[in-house]
C-alpha cells in the first residue's frame, strides 16, 4: 500500500515555477519538466523570461525550483510564504542572514535544502557517517573537486559530508586547507577545495588508520542529476506539512 502511493506522488502532475530559468541548471530543469513548469523567473530577464516574481504575476503553482543564486533567497523565500506553496532551494553558499530566512520559511512551508541534489552524495553521506562509526580514531580527510567557475569554496556538498562525519564525531573541527607549519590534530577534518578545467563535480572521504586507507567516492559526470534530483524533490514535498526536508529525508522515504 505504502509503494502504490508513493508511486502515485512520483507521477502525479507537478506545477512548478523555475527560478534561475535562463542559467545552465534552469535551462536542464525545464527539458525535465516539460509542461509541469507554470512559471519561470530569470534575473536577466533574456527570452522574455520575467526578471521578478511581481513581473511573473499570478501563477497557479504547488512549488518554487530555485536554481537562481543564493542572493536570490529574500525574494524566494518571501514569496513562497506568500503563496503558500513549497520550495525547493537547490542554491550554495548561502550566508547565514539568508540560512535564517529559508529556515523562517520551514515554519509556513514544506521547503526542501540540500547542498547537493544528486541522491548518489546522500547515499555517500551515509556511508561516510556509517565508515566514521566503525573507525573512531582513524583521520578523516574530504577533497572536493569543481570546474574553475565555481565561486563558492568549499562546496555546499564537502560541507554536508562535513556534517555527516560530525554526526558520528561530535568532537570535529574543520579544518578548510592547510598552510604554514604544526601538526595534524586528531580530531581535525580536513576540507581541500581544487578548481580547474569543466570537472561537474568529485568528492572523496579519506579514513586512514595506521594500517588501511578506506577512500569513499562521488564523481558526477553530467549537470543532468542535480536537476533530475530537484524534480524528485518536488515530488517528494507534494502532501508534506510545513518543514525543513533534506536528501536523507527523501532516501528514507524512498
Amino acid at each position: 500500500m505504502e509503494n502504490a502511493v508513493l508511486e502515485e506522488i512520483r507521477n502525479a502532475q507537478l506545477r512548478a515555477i523555475v527560478c534561475g530559468a535562463n542559467g545552465a541548471m534552469g535551462r536542464l530543469l525545464l527539458d525535465r519538466l516539460g509542461e509541469e513548469a507554470v512559471g519561470l523567473v530569470s534575473v536577466d530577464g533574456n527570452n522574455g523570461v520575467p526578471r521578478t516574481f511581481e513581473e511573473l504575476g499570478e501563477v497557479d503553482a504547488d512549488v518554487v525550483i530555485d536554481f537562481s543564486h543564493h542572493s536570490a533567497a529574500p525574494e524566494v523565500t518571501k514569496y513562497v510564504m506568500k503563496k503558500g506553496c513549497a520550495l525547493v532551494m537547490c542554491t550554495t553558499g548561502h550566508t547565514e542572514e539568508e540560512k535564517a530566512q529559508i529556515l523562517e520559511a520551514a515554519k509556513h512551508v514544506p521547503v526542501f535544502y540540500s547542498g547537493n541534489m544528486s541522491l548518489g552524495i546522500a547515499v555517500l553521506c551515509r556511508l561516510a557517517k556509517q565508515a566514521t562509526q566503525f573507525f573512531p580514531d582513524a583521520d578523516i580527510e574530504i577533497l572536493e573537486v569543481h570546474h574553475n567557475r565555481k565561486v563558492d569554496a568549499p562546496s555546499g556538498t564537502a560541507k554536508m559530508l562535513y556534517e555527516a562525519v560530525k554526526q558520528a564525531r561530535p568532537e570535529a573541527e574543520a579544518v578548510c586547507g592547510r598552510a604554514g607549519e604544526g601538526k595534524r590534530e586528531q580530531q581535525q577534518i580536513g576540507i581541500a577545495s581544487l578548481r580547474m578545467g569543466n570537472v561537474v563535480g568529485v568528492h572523496e572521504v579519506h579514513i586512514a588508520t595506521q594500517t588501511q586507507i578506506l577512500t569513499l567516492r562521488h564523481e558526477a559526470q553530467d549537470r543532468g542529476m542535480f536537476a533530475d534530483g530537484a524534480v524528485e524533490a518536488a515530488r517528494f514535498l507534494t502532501g508534506k506539512k510545513a518543514g525543513l526536508y533534506d536528501m536523507q529525508d527523501l532516501l528514507a522515504e524512498a
